[in-house]
């Protein structure tokens, strides 16, 4: 199992290409106002967490995933039920 932290580190990693200007990522980091994402350019990070991650992320909770911390917090969700 891997901790908050770890998976944190790997989403900074995840998420920091997509940016087009450099920008510090922390868990308040907001992935489509900080970061710029489009609708598209999610559901691409949605993928490459689901590789990295093994997991299946339902489409549904998207909404409420405003920040890295917010999809930390899913993917710990989803880590300990897998």
């Amino acid at each position: 199992m891997q901790s908050r932290e770890e998976i944190l580190d790997q989403l900074y990693e995840l998420v920091g290409p997509y940016s087009e200007q450099p920008i510090e990522l922390s868990e308040q980091t907001r992935i489509m106002d900080d970061v710029g994402l489009d609708s598209m350019k999610v559901m691409e990070l949605v993928m490459q967490i689901e590789d990295l991650f093994d997991v299946s992320v339902p489409l549904n909770i998207l909404p409420d995933v405003n920040t890295i911390g917010d999809l930390a917090k899913h993917l710990e969700t989803l880590l300990q039920d897998s």
